[in-house]
């Protein structure tokens, strides 16, 4: 079983073509996605809708919730072109795009044939906004995961690619195909590193892998859909 995981698309349509054309490549029995897939970025509709085709499980990000709670941005930033970006690609969508969105679950626990569970959630089990870093300690580890064990943990959210082991159970972020941060940023601007990131999770019998990929993708093309955009999205995408 190979399992491709990718998280914090956000609407970045050309990098997600270039992840899905390598995971095409390199082949994936399942892909999952943990969410965050259409605020911040030019293109929020083509990215759902690719996301939609692969009829595969989705992870309900911060950024998802967004696109159906107008107000639950406040609870996670005050600024304002963050908030004007979000509203923005809240108004791209259809209501179909928003039910879709919908069905998306904030947890979800797969049971592997040899009776292994894996957990995927974005940011934490109980809030997609925490973070779930490295060097979290231990003890706060713990209270985040509320004493769940698994085999496998995948989430996101903080754009930052990671494998850590924790008592036993091995955490993957994927890092973020749309927006990848050189390091953690805490709320501060981040720097972007150029590629588009996803993960690789083989399972053969008792032994398990995890490969974090960097795959290029067309700058110019992405330059162009953000150009097409308008001021909003070209000044956000500017600062970097």
């Amino acid at each position: 079983m190979r399992t491709a995981l990718i998280s914090d698309i956000h609407a970045n349509a050309t990098a997600l073509e270039a992840v899905l054309k390598d995971i095409r490549k390199t082949g994936a029995d399942r892909i999952v996605c943990l969410g965050d897939i259409t605020t911040l970025g030019p293109e929020p509709v083509a990215c759902l809708h690719m996301i939609e085709a692969l009829d595969c499980p989705c992870i309900l990000g911060n950024h998802d919730a967004f696109m159906l709670d107008k107000e639950l941005i406040h609870t996670y930033t005050a600024v304002q072109r963050i908030i004007d970006l979000v509203d923005w690609a809240r108004d791209q969508l259809s209501p179909a795009d928003l039910e879709f969105i919908r069905r998306f679950t904030p947890l979800q626990t797969h049971s592997n044939a040899d009776g292994s569970d894996w957990i995927f959630f974005h940011g934490s089990p109980s809030n997609p906004m925490e973070d779930l870093l490295s060097f979290t300690p231990p003890d706060d580890l713990n209270i985040m995961l509320e004493e769940r064990s698994a085999e496998l943990i995948g989430c996101g959210h903080t754009h930052i690619q990671m494998m850590r082991q924790h008592q036993g159970i091995l955490i993957v972020n994927p890092g973020s195909v749309g927006l990848p941060f050189r390091e953690y940023v805490a709320g501060t601007k981040p720097e972007l590193l150029p590629h588009a990131e996803y993960a690789l999770v083989d399972k053969k019998g008792d032994s398990l892998s995890v490969t974090l990929n960097r795959v290029s993708f067309d700058r110019e093309t992405f330059k162009k859909a953000i150009d097409r955009c308008g001021d909003l999205v070209l000044k956000f995408h500017s600062r970097f």
